[in-house]
């Protein structure tokens, strides 16, 4: 697999910014498919020897490869694909490392433990953010152990426990606007067939960021996160370039001074 590539920004005053790819190359021989979604094809329709130009045709489901999920996708009457504006594509992002923790326990949730170890090193998690959960997934692609499959045929994938997506809803961490995003299938442990996450996820005017790769470029805070691909009419969502988007001096890991916060567990319990 090849590595992605980093460019310097340098239109304007973004010249200090580098931009690198989240993304997967999009490729049927690679991308694993989502139990149930359709197949993934990548024909040639037209030669330059045969039609003067070049082109193919690329036939799969919204939700294939890296993508962008819309609202509507589990909330009825939520938004869609093209009642989105770029601002709902582009945001602030966070990046909660929970690697060791995915590798001895593939349906390993992200908890408020997690949440508040990150602000404890990184500081506040800002408004309206893009919540990444890097479970080291992406070292999988292209292989079967991607998805995991248990003898049910369920996925087995680490994914965000709802104890913690509430707390970072309710306090105003995602907000109406935000997104919560990994290096696997969608922000839902692989398990869970109710979708519990994205059902809480998309009652707002809130997005998923799904199926990323190159989680070690992104900062764990200080940087953006843009995603492309297309608007469809109507569309779920959209299979997308997404971008990272970062400064010359990301808040890369130093620890930051210990604040009083204090986070509470569903259960009455809190964190400081």
């Amino acid at each position: 697999m090849s590595t992605p590539r980093a460019a310097a920004v340098s239109p304007g005053g973004l010249h200090e910014l580098t931009v690198v790819s989240l993304a997967h190359i999009h490729d049927p021989a690679t991308t694993p498919i989502f139990p149930g979604d359709p197949e993934f094809t990548l024909t040639t329709a037209a030669t330059i020897n045969e039609d003067g130009y070049y082109l193919q045709r690329v036939c799969c489901g919204e939700h294939t490869g890296t993508h962008w999920g819309a609202p509507g996708h589990f909330e009825p009457g939520g938004a869609l694909a093209d009642d989105l504006s770029p601002a709902d594509l582009f945001l602030p992002a966070v990046r909660v490392d929970v690697r060791a923790a995915a590798a001895a326990d593939p349906d390993y949730q992200v908890t408020l433990d997690d949440l508040a170890a990150f602000e404890r090193r990184h500081g506040r998690i800002p408004a309206g953010a893009a919540v990444i959960a890097w479970t080291g997934w992406a070292d999988r692609w292209g292989t079967p152990a991607y998805a995991n499959l248990d003898r049910h045929g369920r996925p087995r994938q680490p994914g965000f426990g709802l104890d913690a997506v509430r707390w970072l809803i309710g306090t105003g961490r995602l907000g109406r606007r935000g997104a919560l995003g990994s290096d696997t299938f969608g922000p839902d442990p692989g398990s869970d067939e109710t979708f519990a996450v994205s059902r809480e996820l998309f009652h707002e005017h809130r997005i998923s960021l799904e199926n990323l790769t190159n989680l070690a470029a992104l900062p764990p805070a200080g940087a953006w996160v843009l995603a492309g691909g297309t608007v469809n009419r109507a569309g779920s969502g959209s299979a997308a370039t997404v971008f990272g988007l970062l400064p010359p001096h990301p808040r890369d890991g130093g620890r930051r001074r210990r604040t009083t916060r204090t986070i509470r567990h569903q259960d009455g319990r809190r964190h400081r």
